[in-house]
């Protein structure tokens, strides 16, 4: 029998096993002091001081609290790929405000700077900007363009942690950096998020927003303790990260060398030799100072679903990453600009298995299916 190989597989060894049985025997079930260490690991991976880490639930609960704190609200707009993921999407509509979809590079496949500029309005609030897979966004030109027309940037780095823009690791420079830790992401806490902030007051917003508005000390309960009195004095949710996942966090965090190591040398296999099939196009990364998450080919409209059977048919699953927003039915009324190149990339992308510490055997594999296609 023919061993399947999922397009996203994550790295779960001894030691997450042994940190989650010790989080469990603990018996302190929600946040409590992992969480607190696995803000101050992320922080030392991302090499900050002045700036602040708060850990979250979810990716999409960084997002929408990102928003919130950026003051995101009712009628305003907020500029963002409709090649992107739908959490974004959601988080906009869940402050009230609206998306309004920008196109994206050809090679890079993030936000085309030169039409976000042309979509600002006096409604403009803020801009979502997202790495992709391989690539990294013009971060320099963003903050330019953030500062010239006054926005918040909500940095979605949730395809990026680990890798470097210019020399400076994701997350250390941004406005408000969101990251994603979900079941399939680079590293995972089984589900989790975090937002990187520049000040204590933001840092405190968000320590009430992630706990249902309550003011509980988080210095308290990171002893694995709880205050029984507090204030509440804004609007929160239940999106607190739980010990478990940050136990188990923890430990990814320590594996980022090797993680990264693994992903950029299958990455750097896949281009070579699929970048020599007639009919393929790989991603213009040289992977330097990247971190990868996911690997995608881009093949003709007619082709794609062909070669994903074929692939399926031979035990390769895929994926498709991402259904533009502007598709989808809740969306069909926002403001664009055009999105010729969201329309081709959609119709051609194709997502290929990409794990950490992926065998050879795994990665020739893939290629060879591939090119056996392609011969037909």
């Amino acid at each position: 029998m023919i061993e399947n190989i999922p397009v996203f597989k994550p790295l779960i060894q001894d030691d997450e096993i042994e940190a989650a049985t010790k989080s469990l025997r603990q018996g302190w079930l929600g946040m409590g002091k992992s969480v607190g260490d696995f803000e101050e690991a992320l922080k030392q991976v991302i090499g900050v001081k002045e700036k602040h880490v708060v850990a979250l639930s979810t990716g999409h609960a960084a997002l929408h609290l990102g928003l919130m704190l950026a003051g995101v609200g009712a009628g305003d707009e907020v500029i963002t790929p409709s090649f992107n993921n739908i959490a974004d999407l959601q988080a906009i509509l869940a402050v009230g405000a609206k998306p309004v979809f920008c196109d994206i590079e050809a090679d890079s496949l993030c936000i085309d700077l030169t039409q976000a500029e042309t979509l600002i309005s006096p409604k403009s609030k803020a801009i979502i900007v997202m790495d992709y897979g391989c690539m990294l966004s013009d971060h320099d030109r963003v903050k330019k363009l953030a500062d010239k027309y006054g926005l918040r940037v909500i940095h979605d780095a949730a395809h990026s942690i680990g890798s470097k823009y210019k020399g400076r690791p994701v997350g250390s420079f941004s406005d408000i950096c969101m990251f994603s830790f979900d079941p399939v992401k680079t590293l995972t806490c089984i589900d989790g998020g975090a937002l990187v902030v520049n000040t204590k007051q933001e840092k405190k917003a968000l320590h009430e927003m992630r706990l249902i508005g309550m003011g509980q000390p988080a210095n308290v309960m990171y002893q694995n303790q709880r205050a029984w009195t507090y204030e509440v004095s804004r609007i929160g949710f239940r999106y607190h990260m739980a010990n478990l996942h940050a136990a188990i966090g923890i430990q990814q965090l320590a594996k980022l060398d090797g993680i990264r190591r693994t992903r950029v040398e299958t990455c750097i296999f896949y281009n070579k030799f699929l970048s020599q099939i007639d009919g393929v196009s790989t991603t213009k990364s040289n992977f330097e100072d990247i971190c990868p998450f996911l690997y995608y080919i881009r093949v003709l409209p007619e082709c794609r679903d062909d070669l994903r059977a074929h692939l399926l048919k031979n035990g390769i699953d895929t994926g498709i990453h991402w259904q533009p927003g502007h598709w989808f039915e809740l969306f069909k009324n926002c403001r664009s600009g055009p999105l010729h190149i969201t329309e081709k990339i959609s119709r051609e992308i194709l997502s290929l298995p990409l794990h950490s510490y992926m065998s050879k055997q795994t990665s020739e594999r893939v290629v060879s299916c591939i090119k056996d296609f392609f011969k037909k």
